[in-house]
C-alpha cells in the first residue's frame, strides 16, 4: 500500500475555514516530527521497560509471543484511525471525526474520554519516569514521596517547553525518538554479540513458562496467558496523537495518515527484536522475574553496570519526550473542545498565546490535573487509577472502528489520498473483533472491577456537565462550527 502525493485543490488551512475555525496554531511540524510524535508516545522501549516484569510474572517469558498478536491488532485499527486522518485534519482527532460524521453529542464523549486517558497518561509516564528511571541513575533510594515530588517537577518543566514553541517540541520529540531506536539497535547488536561469543544466551527461554509452570489458572479466562497481553496493549497505543497535533503539521492529509500506520508498524517490529533479544539473555529467571526492573537486570548482568546507566539516561530521556508528546496531546484535546463551547471554562481553555502560537490555559490544565492527582490521591488509588486508564484507548478505539463502519461511505475520497480502496471493509470488521478482544482481556480480571468502575465514575462526572449543556446551552450539542459550509462541500460526498 502508497500513499501518493494529495491532490493540491484547497491547503490544509483552507479546509480548516470550511469547517468553520480561523487557524490559530503554528503549522511547523514536518513528517518525520509527526512521524516522531506518534513513535513517542507509543515509547516501545519505555513500554517494554515498564511492563516486562509484568509479563514474567504472569505469561511467563513465553509470553512475549503475544506481542506479535498485540501488533497485528493495533496495526488493524491504525489503518481504520488513518482513513479518518487523512480526511478530517483537525485538532482534537477522533472528537472531531464523531462531531462531524455523526453528530456532536457521540462526539463529546469521545472527546471526553480521550482527556482523561491523556491526562492521566502523562501522570503516569512521568511517575514512572521519575521513580524507575532517573532516581535509579541518580543512585537515589526508593521513595514514594520523593518520585512524587519529582513527578510533579517533571510536569512544570514539560508544561513550559510545551507552551514554549511546537518546534521546540517537534526538536525534543525527535530527538527522543532517535536515542530510543539507539538504545533498541545497539541494546540488540550488544546482546547478540556477548550472548554468542560468551555463550550466555539461552534459547530455551523463548518457550519457558517460568515461574508460572504451576499456575493452574495459567489459561483460564483472566489467568496469566491474558494478563500477558497487558504488555503489549498498553505499548502499542496513542499512534493518533498525530492526528490531534494535525492543525500544526504541514502537510497533515499525507503526513499524519501515514505517522500513525509507520509508527505502529515500526514499534511493533523494534519491539519482538527487542523482547527476543531480552528474553535469550536471561541467564536466571526466577530471579529475574523477582527483580522490580527485569531488563535493568538482564542489561547489568550480560553488559555491565556502565552500560545499565547509559540504559537508564536514554529511557530517562526518551520518557521525558514522551511525556511531552501526551501533554501536548492533551491539551490540544482541550483546546478542540474549548473553542467549540463544550468543555469547562471553554472561554479560557481556548485562549491562544499570540507569540507562541499555543494553546497556555489549556496545557496548564492538564499540569494542574497532574499535580492534583500526585498530591492528593494515595499510592493505592493512583494505581488503580492508572489501570483503569489503560481501559480508555480500547473504549475509544472500539468506538472510532465503529463509526468509521457505519459513516465510511460518506468519506471523501481525495485523489492520491491514503485509502484502503478494498480493503477497507475487511480491515474494519478484523479491527472491531479485536477491539471487543482487548476489551475482553482487560475487564475479566479479578482486579479489573475498581479500574473499570473508575471509568465509569468518569463516564457519569462527565454526563454531568453533558446534561449542564443540554440545559442550558443546547445549541452546541446542535451545531457544528461550519457545518452547512461543511456538508455542502463535496468532502461530505463519495
Amino acid at each position: 500500500m502508497t500513499v501518493e502525493n494529495v491532490a493540491d485543490t484547497a491547503t490544509a488551512d483552507e479546509e480548516c475555514r470550511d469547517c468553520g475555525y480561523e487557524p490559530e496554531l503554528k503549522r511547523t511540524l514536518g513528517a518525520f516530527q509527526i512521524f516522531a510524535i506518534s513513535f513517542a508516545f507509543i515509547s516501545v522501549a519505555v513500554g517494554i521497560f515498564a511492563t516486562y516484569d509484568d509479563l514474567l510474572v504472569t505469561a511467563g517469558p513465553i509470553g512475549i509471543w503475544l506481542w506479535i498478536l498485540a501488533a497485528v491488532g493495533q496495526t488493524l485499527v491504525a489503518l481504520v484511525v488513518a482513513q479518518f486522518a487523512a480526511r478530517i485534519a483537525l485538532s482534537g482527532s477522533s472528537y472531531q471525526w464523531a462531531s462531524r460524521l455523526a453528530n456532536p453529542k457521540i462526539g463529546w464523549l469521545f472527546g471526553w474520554l480521550t482527556f482523561w486517558y491523556l491526562a492521566i497518561a502523562v501522570v503516569a509516564l512521568d511517575n514512572a519516569l521519575a521513580s524507575q528511571a532517573f532516581m535509579p541513575l541518580v543512585g537515589m533510594h526508593e521513595s514514594e514521596d520523593t518520585a512524587r515530588l519529582i513527578t510533579v517537577a517533571i510536569l512544570i518543566i514539560q508544561a513550559v517547553l510545551v507552551i514554549a514553541s511546537t518546534r521546540l517540541l517537534g526538536l525534543i520529540t525527535s530527538g527522543a525518538v532517535g536515542i530510543e531506536l539507539a538504545i533498541v539497535v545497539v541494546l540488540v547488536i550488544a546482546l547478540a554479540a556477548v550472548m554468542v561469543f560468551t555463550g550466555s544466551g539461552d534459547l530455551g527461554n523463548l518457550t519457558s513458562r517460568g515461574i508460572t509452570s504451576g499456575d493452574p489458572n495459567y489459561f483460564a479466562i483472566g489467568g496469566g496467558l491474558m494478563a500477558g497481553m497487558i504488555m503489549g496493549l498498553t505499548t502499542l497505543v496513542g499512534f493518533d496523537s498525530a492526528a490531534n497535533l494535525a492543525e500544526e503539521a504541514k502537510d497533515p492529509f499525507r503526513s499524519v495518515p501515514r505517522a500513525i500506520v509507520a509508527s505502529v508498524v515500526a514499534a511493533g517490529v523494534l519491539g519482538l527484536v527487542f523482547l527476543i533479544a531480552l528474553t535469550i539473555a536471561i541467564k536466571d529467571i526466577p530471579g529475574v522475574s523477582a527483580s522490580g526492573s527485569p531488563v535493568a537486570a538482564i542489561i547489568r548482568s550480560q553488559l555491565g553496570p556502565v552500560t545499565e546507566r547509559i540504559l537508564l539516561a536514554g529511557l530517562t530521556f526518551a520518557m521525558f519526550g514522551a511525556g511531552m508528546v501526551v501533554m501536548a496531546a492533551c491539551s490540544r484535546q482541550v483546546f478542540a473542545m474549548a473553542r467549540d463551547e463544550r468543555f469547562p471554562a471553554h472561554a479560557l481553555m481556548r485562549r491562544v498565546n499570540a507569540r507562541t502560537q499555543t494553546p497556555v490555559p489549556a496545557t496548564i490544565l492538564i499540569l494542574v490535573v497532574g499535580v492534583v492527582l500526585m498530591l492528593a490521591l494515595p499510592g493505592e488509588a493512583l494505581l488503580q487509577l492508572i489501570i483503569g486508564s489503560t481501559i480508555l484507548p480500547a473504549l475509544i478505539y472500539g468506538a472510532i472502528v465503529i463509526l468509521y463502519l457505519v459513516v465510511r461511505k460518506r468519506l471523501e475520497h481525495k485523489e492520491g489520498g491514503f485509502s484502503l480502496g478494498r480493503f477497507e471493509l475487511p480491515v474494519a470488521i478484523a479491527a472491531l473483533v479485536w477491539e471487543a478482544f482487548v476489551l475482553f482481556v482487560l475487564v475479566t480480571p479479578g482486579d479489573a472491577t475498581v479500574p473499570t468502575l473508575i471509568v465509569v465514575g468518569l463516564i457519569v462526572a462527565g454526563g454531568v456537565y453533558f446534561a449542564k449543556m443540554l440545559i442550558f446551552n443546547r445549541e452546541v450539542l446542535d451545531i457544528e462550527p461550519g457545518e452547512d459550509i461543511f456538508a455542502a462541500a463535496p468532502a461530505m460526498t463519495e
